[in-house]
């Protein structure tokens, strides 16, 4: 299992452009809790779930409208590399490092 805990600075390379946020992990067993926050504001972690070095949760916005975003992220030493769902208007990779 990874060290998936810590402080993550990510980017995601979204339509409105690349969207950096930190996230903070904080696992304990298969689940996580933490938050993420970016420049469009700050939310909690929702249904955090741990399965080796992948992580996946999902969190509410509501700029630029509301909707819940999911994610799925790979943990690989002090770099993490995933996606974030956003419905109907696709999928967009994430990527950044351990803060």
């Amino acid at each position: 299992m990874a060290n998936v805990d810590g402080t993550w600075e990510t980017v995601t390379k979204s339509p409105m452009g690349d969207q950096k946020a930190t996230l903070t992990v904080a696992s304990d067993g298969d689940t996580f809790t933490g938050s993420y926050v970016g420049a469009m504001g700050s939310t909690e972690i929702k249904d955090g779930k741990v399965d080796g070095d992948t992580l996946r949760w999902s969190i509410d916005i509501s700029i630029p409208m509301p909707m819940t975003l999911t994610i799925e992220a790979t943990v690989d030493g002090d770099a993490i590399n995933g996606t974030v769902t956003a419905g109907a208007f696709g999928s967009f990779p994430m990527d950044g490092a351990r803060a």
